[in-house]
């Protein structure tokens, strides 16, 4: 019966053109609890015990109003099924985490490391090498890249069909980023590994953003460059965040220039406004400096 409804339920959101996946993923998990226990239908004190098993206060509020909203729906054609009231494990948004400039080195760093990653002579090292470092020279988001085919390498750059909102655009590489996609899939082939996927593991597909997430974290921790679980640190949508600033320094400190420049890197970096790419710059002793003389300029301007 949950089965039924929670498919039905998804297929819906779906054809309105949204992903939800992870909405998906979680009442798939409601499910299996609920089941244990001989459920048919939703009811409020199994989804508050299903909740309250979650590692952190946000997880728990997610949860929440992932399978309230699913009761809802079911409740229009079943009246047995029970929905909880709202706002029960609070209404606040997850803070949103600082960003972190990570220092080229450092980069260079993680990606070196990720060549040792096991098992040895397989693609799956090469693979989050050459994954870490795209993601440092274009600033893709990570859904992105694991979604890239090796037919979206085209002359012109990188189709990205699987941008947020279903946006679509063409992501103009540097020569040299272009080699080492070029040298990636010669490596590929040269260990047999198939798939149409641009950025493939042992297996010939894609590997999950959150494994990829968890490899990142590893692998910084491991060098030093994040402190044990538990506390914050550089994550792997930082190399996002790193490519908006060092982006940002290289163009010159004309107001005009700028204003232009953010708004080829809004469209470059897929935002559908670009107020959006303003979240992602954060000050660095670059921009600082730069914002410092301006200003100097204009006071100095006025006082004239």
């Amino acid at each position: 019966m949950l089965s039924t409804h929670i498919s039905r339920y998804v297929a819906l959101h779906r054809h309105l053109g949204r992903k939800f996946d992870e909405q998906e993923r979680q009442l798939r998990k409601y499910r299996d609890y609920a089941a244990g226990f001989g459920d048919q239908h939703t009811r409020i004190d199994r989804i508050y015990d299903w909740c309250h098993t979650s590692s952190s206060q946000y997880v728990a509020r997610r949860r929440f109003d992932t399978v309230r909203n699913f009761s809802l729906f079911a409740l229009a054609e079943d009246s047995a099924h029970e929905v909880p009231p709202a706002g029960v494990f609070g209404r606040g948004k997850r803070p949103r985490p600082t960003p972190h400039i990570i220092e080229p080195e450092d980069i260079q760093a993680i990606m070196a490391a990720a060549l040792d990653l096991p098992p040895k002579g397989m693609i799956s090292s090469h693979t989050y090498h050459y994954l870490f470092g795209l993601l440092a020279a274009t600033g893709l988001r990570i859904s992105e890249a694991l979604s890239l085919q090796c037919s979206d390498l085209v002359d012109d750059g990188l189709i990205i069909r699987n941008g947020k909102f279903g946006k679509q655009r063409l992501v103009a590489l540097q020569p040299s980023t272009r080699q080492a996609l070029q040298a990636y899939l010669a490596i590929r082939a040269k260990l047999g590994a198939r798939g149409c996927d641009l950025f493939v593991s042992i297996r010939g597909r894609a590997p999950h953003k959150v494994r990829a997430h968890i490899v990142f974290v590893r692998l910084a921790r491991q060098l030093g460059l994040r402190g044990p679980t538990g506390t914050a640190g550089m994550r792997l949508h930082d190399l996002r965040h790193t490519f908006a600033v060092r982006s940002l320094e290289s163009c010159p400190p004309d107001r005009e220039a700028v204003a232009h420049h953010m708004a080829g890197l809004s469209v470059y970096l897929g935002h559908a406004s670009v107020a959006n790419t303003y979240w992602y710059l954060e000050a660095t002793p670059v921009l600082l400096r730069d914002i410092a003389a301006v200003s100097e300029q204009l006071y100095l301007g006025e006082a004239a």
